[in-house]
């Protein structure tokens, strides 16, 4: 009788999520005015206004309407604490691309501790988290952080990859079991590309670039546009296994935040309170569904 019971609750819980969820269509944000059609803002931090503005004039390409995301140095350290937008709707099996450019602080305040964060995420209490991601620590905007979060609270499991794309290194491709787990070296199908070609001083805050992934249940691949040919550069083609693929919807997302205890690859002391507004710009974001 209990496993019968047990067996009923399951699948009234799954019937409930599926007539909860709603899935986006496809779409394009372009940040081209002041009102956001498919996000909405969310910050856990200080409810400062200049944290975002959407639909103001890029200040380093003439002619672009883009968000502007401001970090606050009176904001304390956390994800989700610094300005962050989030679908109105979930998404799910497709094709995300984004075209931004990240702030510059070298000159400024070298050990910044901030993450430009451009991901889906959503803690589901039946499936758990369901992450994947591209990040970047503006202290070396040459290094690229992609991967997943899947799993359950306290049971999180990572894949990732770390890549200078100035030096055309892959410092590591791997899979862990919460956030200081023992990595695992990833190989074969997991691991390909297994070398990358260099791009030409690479620098994320140097200039807007796209950037993208395509989400299948057993694959994903991370990409970029190649700033001179406009060919499609794969970062990371992960296939061979469903650990690590989200199996369940997202909310499509993007933010900028302090982070006071990880320090970029090159840097370890890039952990500080960032000491002034620094800015990040984004062109647009795009979701396409895959056709079912």
């Amino acid at each position: 009788m209990k496993q019968i019971l047990f067996i009923i609750s399951f699948f009234t819980s799954l019937a409930g999520y599926a007539q909860q969820e709603k899935l986006a269509h496809a779409f394009t944000e372009n940040f081209n005015d002041s009102v956001l059609q498919n996000f909405r803002y969310g910050s856990a931090g200080n409810k400062a206004a200049f944290k975002w503005q959407p639909g103001v004039t890029s200040k380093t390409e003439s002619g672009t309407k883009v968000l502007l995301f401001k970090i606050d140095p009176a904001d304390s350290a956390g994800a989700g604490r610094g300005p962050e937008i989030i679908s109105n709707d979930f998404t799910y099996y497709g094709t995300y691309a984004a075209r931004l450019k990240v702030p510059d602080v070298r000159n400024i305040q070298p050990n910044t501790g901030a993450v430009v964060g451009y991901f889906t995420y959503y803690m589901d209490s039946v499936y758990g988290l369901s992450e994947i991601d591209f990040e970047w620590l503006v202290a070396d905007p040459s290094i690229i952080y992609i991967g997943t979060w899947t799993g359950y609270n306290g049971e999180l499991k990572r894949i990732g990859r770390t890549i200078n794309l100035a030096k055309g290194i892959i410092y590591n491709t791997i899979y862990k079991e919460g956030y200081d787990g023992k990595p695992d070296t990833l190989t074969g199908a997991q691991n390909q590309p297994e070398t990358i070609e260099a791009i030409n001083n690479y620098d994320a805050s140097s200039g807007f670039y796209t950037y993208g992934f395509d989400w299948h249940p057993d694959r994903l691949t991370w990409w970029m546009v190649h700033p001179v040919t406009g060919k499609k550069i794969v970062l990371w083609d992960y296939s061979g296994s469903q650990r690590g693929i989200p199996q369940h919807p997202s909310y499509y997302r993007l933010n900028f935040w302090h982070t006071n205890n990880w320090g970029v690859e090159t840097n370890a002391n890039a952990i500080e309170k960032p000491l002034y507004p620094y800015e990040l710009e984004v062109d647009w974001m795009k979701y396409a569904p895959f056709d079912k």
